[in-house]
């Protein structure tokens, strides 16, 4: 066993037992604060397919979060108000059905990554980095003018909608299949790593030139991970909007976007736990120093400072050294 593993591991643990630990002692909003961390690891997560095996840095990735999110606010909606949702094809009355949900959100961020993807796919370096931010940018301000569902103001959905067998409005239920799901799209990620296409995407990130000398479509490969990466932040924008019950343009925001590529570098870019470690970090420094200052992201931006000039490889570079990724 290596000693990313074993780090890995141990994180695993914690996110197991700090809920717990919450659950007996009567701590609930500690629970809701994990559940936060694991909702933003798993966009987080997402990301990494694109930016740690494909080397794409995307700073428009708010916009497949937002839009999951945006999914479960509209359904929702419709249902509790027992209204028409018109999509012109057909219409729906909306659900409260969180798998319902979820396939919708995956397939609306899958749909708009692939468009987003041949586009930006054109270009490379900075400006694909600023092409993704435009993109996000246009649903942003999309959001803000869309009064149907909030506009500016943003949706509230009253009630946390429902999963077979269990009770969602348990905190340490809906925590509980918050980090199922989260378990299951890292399993997703290490086998990916590992599969053919997984390979041949590093090698199409490290040289496309050679990767095509070889048969290979670089192009074609990152547009893959690119909409892998698109679907899983959309199922974690609408976990997250689940949570907390509500949906607003911010979700689409740069800022957004920011955040979920400082929980890669903080954990550590290419590895399976990173993002993991990076958005428990970023929660727990939220809550910690944002009770103390109202200016918290200083101490933020020099601990992202300390780790891009003396750890390379993020926190887990740290704890697991320099070895494999993805163990």
């Amino acid at each position: 066993m290596t000693r990313e593993s074993i780090v890995n591991a141990v994180v695993l643990a914690l996110l197991i037992a700090v809920p717990a630990w919450a659950v007996v002692t009567g701590e609930p909003f500690t629970i809701t604060l994990a559940t936060r961390a694991v909702i933003f690891a798993l966009a987080a997560v997402g990301l990494n397919i694109a930016l740690g095996l494909g080397g794409l840095v995307s700073l428009g990735h708010a916009a497949f979060f937002g839009i999951g999110g945006y999914a479960m606010g509209i359904l929702a909606h419709h249902a509790q108000t027992y209204t028409v949702l018109d999509l012109g094809l057909f219409t729906t009355g909306g659900t409260k059905s969180m798998p319902v949900i979820w396939l919708v959100a995956m397939v609306a961020s899958g749909l708009a990554a692939l468009l987003i993807g041949m586009l930006s796919l054109r270009t490379a370096g900075v400006y694909f980095i600023m092409i993704t931010l435009a993109f996000g940018q246009m649903f942003y301000f999309f959001a803000i003018s869309w009064p149907a569902y909030g506009g500016e103001d943003g949706l509230s959905i009253y009630v946390r909608n429902g999963f077979p067998g269990l009770n969602t409005l348990v905190p340490i239920q809906f925590y509980g299949l918050c980090l199922g799901v989260l378990l299951l799209v890292l399993a997703l990620n290490a086998a990916l790593a590992k599969s053919p296409f997984g390979l041949a995407l590093n090698a199409a990130r490290q040289s496309p030139a050679r990767a095509e000398t070889v048969g290979l479509n670089p192009q074609r490969l990152k547009l893959v991970a690119f909409v892998l990466s698109g679907v899983i932040t959309g199922l974690a924008g609408a976990l997250f909007a689940d949570l907390n019950r509500f949906v607003s343009p911010v979700m689409f925001s740069w800022q957004m976007s920011g955040e979920i590529i400082v929980f890669i570098i903080l954990g550590g870019t290419a590895r399976l736990f990173g993002p993991v470690i990076g958005a428990c970090v970023f929660v727990l420094l939220e809550h910690v120093l944002g009770g103390l200052s109202d200016y918290w992201h200083i101490y933020l931006g020099a601990l992202l400072l300390a780790v891009v000039l003396f750890a390379r490889g993020g926190i887990m570079g740290l704890l697991a050294g320099r070895g494999a990724v993805h163990d």
